[in-house]
């Protein structure tokens, strides 16, 4: 079902809508309003699952049951990855 809706835009908005049905890219005002429309949802779906994947994410950081390293511990483990690089490196 299609509803009526009126709308008001800014002219610079207008004459762009204008030029795009005038070019013959769209048949009608509607048509390409329609288009921006399903554009527009299809980004917000994909924003929307977007943000619940990287929630999940957080979620399953945080449900770690690993213990959280300081950064000295850090520190110290990417030295000795460097080390044993630089040693295999070296042979």
């Amino acid at each position: 079902m299609n509803e009526k809706l009126s709308i008001s835009l800014p002219t610079e908005m207008v004459a762009v809508i204008q030029q795009q049905v005038d070019a013959g890219r769209y048949a009608s005002t509607s048509e390409m309003l329609r288009e921006a429309m399903h554009a527009w949802m299809r980004d917000e779906q994909e924003h929307s699952e977007r943000i619940a994947a990287i929630r999940a994410e957080i979620a399953e950081a945080i449900a770690d049951p690993r213990p959280l390293l300081t950064s000295a511990e850090v520190e110290a483990r990417l030295d000795a990855l460097a080390e044993r690089y630089r040693d295999r490196d070296q042979s």
